[in-house]
């Protein structure tokens, strides 16, 4: 796997052995950020279920401020900070090894701030919805702020999760990506 564009593009990312995490694919990978594209440039960015970090740090490469990484498997956690350390982006970054409800539970009460919001769930824990519930109500998420869920195309979440709304839908065969904004309307 390596970064598509941007400021680090070609840079080889280190992905955890094992079946435990799922790289977003390249052409998922690069839909999405082109579609953030306009929203990026200084960007606060949390990538929930990170995994090796490939869109939070994509996000970096295309210009976003800082990205926060949650993730609680140890092996990609391990190779999330190689590929920190790597691309030499520690600064911008925050890594939490933790369960996607504790690590929301305290960056909120820590006033951690998101502009952009993606996750990726495994696919058999079917945690998209919780997440998503989580983040409808969540101080994390900025007003304004987008947040976009990768799911399976057959189990597409609600229209309208607490201050979430959907507004797009982006489908990948059996992969599909859907757009929230938090709190009512915001052009990109």
């Amino acid at each position: 796997m390596r970064v598509l564009a941007g400021a680090l593009k070609g840079k080889r990312l280190v992905t955890p052995r094992g079946s435990t995490t799922r790289p977003t694919a390249d052409q998922v990978r690069i839909a999405l950020m082109d579609t953030l594209m306009p929203r990026l440039p200084e960007a606060r960015v949390l990538d929930l279920f990170a995994g090796a970090g490939g869109v939070g740090l994509e996000a970096l490469s295309r210009g976003a401020a800082h990205a926060t990484f949650v993730e609680r498997d140890a092996r990609a956690v391990a190779a999330l900070r190689a590929n920190v350390e790597t691309l030499g982006v520690a600064a911008q970054t925050r890594i939490e090894r933790a369960d996607v409800r504790a690590a929301l539970e305290r960056l909120g009460r820590d006033g951690a701030r998101f502009d952009v919001v993606f996750l990726d769930p495994p696919y058999d824990e079917d945690l998209v919805l919780p997440t998503l519930e989580r983040l409808g109500t969540s101080p994390v998420v900025d007003a304004g702020a987008l947040v976009i869920a990768q799911h399976l195309t057959k189990r597409p979440p609600p229209p309208g999760i607490g201050r979430l709304r959907a507004y797009r839908t982006r489908r990948f065969g059996e992969t599909t990506l859907t757009f929230f904004r938090a709190d009512g309307y915001d052009s990109l």
